[in-house]
């Protein structure tokens, strides 16, 4: 990624990608970045090992080079209605004119980095890769600026306000993309890739992702069971929480696929006791364009 010769280069689009087995099991959700001369990928960090293990697996006896930036490259994220603001007038590139989802190489106090126009929040924003000598120097600017700091515990009541699935909640390797509503990241009639025919082939009866409003201020945890109108099981809780922005409490779920239209009422145990949950189109906050 971090080429000196930035200036030659343009801003390219960046896909959300699934990472598949030949089952059709989701191995990792990824983005990649299109180049000149090649592609980025960006993985959930927790999956590194795994997909470089895949990756080598299956670049074996092609002309594929491949090298693990990880260890030394930081990424930033900046995110929220002032994320333009934020990032005025910091690189090279007047990266406010990239639209969403796509990134430009440019330059930092003369050093190479990527700025991107993603983000894993539902909001606006941008993403900073940059060589971990300079982080700091990044990060400390944006604080300058006004930036909050914001952990994993408020990024994540973000993202599940967005519907946006999280690898080891939403995803695994035992859902496929169409259970979890990204059938549109896969395209049955663009060639050959691994899980491809499972795909095709994928079974209408497995449980489905929904979203649901609580009839609680309680949170409905992960784990938790579902239960239908007959006290039959439904389904479980992948992701929920007390949702701060809209005052509710708010999750995600599996359920079997004839319990997944809008308005039908489910139950919730929550370690022993019963909440009513409604299922509601995702995503449960869409940001203006």
């Amino acid at each position: 990624v971090f080429t000196n010769s930035v200036a030659s280069m343009k801003m390219d689009q960046v896909r959300y990608g699934l990472v598949c087995n030949e089952s059709g099991g989701i191995l990792d959700d990824i983005l990649v970045y299109r180049w000149p001369y090649g592609f980025s990928v960006v993985v959930n960090a927790s999956n590194r090992p795994k997909i470089l293990a895949w990756f080598e697996k299956h670049r074996v006896g092609k002309n594929i080079e491949m090298v693990d930036q990880t260890d030394r490259t930081a990424m930033i994220a900046i995110q929220g209605p002032k994320s333009v603001e934020m990032v005025a007038g910091l690189f090279d590139a007047d990266v406010s004119k990239l639209k969403y989802y796509y990134a430009t190489p440019t330059l930092y106090c003369q050093q190479p980095c990527v700025v991107s126009r993603t983000g894993y929040t539902g909001e606006d924003g941008f993403e900073v890769m940059v060589a971990n000598e300079y982080a700091l120097s990044v990060w400390s600017e944006f604080i300058k600026r006004g930036a909050v700091p914001c952990g994993l515990g408020a990024r994540d009541t973000l993202r599940l306000e967005a519907a946006m699935p999280l690898y080891g909640h939403e995803l695994n390797e035992d859902i496929n993309p169409i259970q979890a509503g990204l059938s549109w990241a896969v395209k049955l009639d663009k060639g050959e890739f691994i899980g491809r025919a499972a795909l095709a082939a994928a079974d209408a009866t497995k449980p489905v992702r929904v979203g649901l409003e609580i009839d609680s201020k309680r949170a409905a945890r992960e784990g938790s069971a579902l239960l239908d109108a007959d006290s039959k099981p439904a389904g479980t809780i992948t992701s929920g929480s007390f949702c701060p922005w809209l005052d509710k409490s708010l999750a995600m779920a599996y359920v079997r696929p004839e319990l997944s239209s809008v308005g039908t009422p489910l139950d919730v145990d929550v370690r022993g006791s019963t909440l009513n949950a409604t299922v509601v189109p995702l995503p449960f906050y869409k940001r203006a364009k």
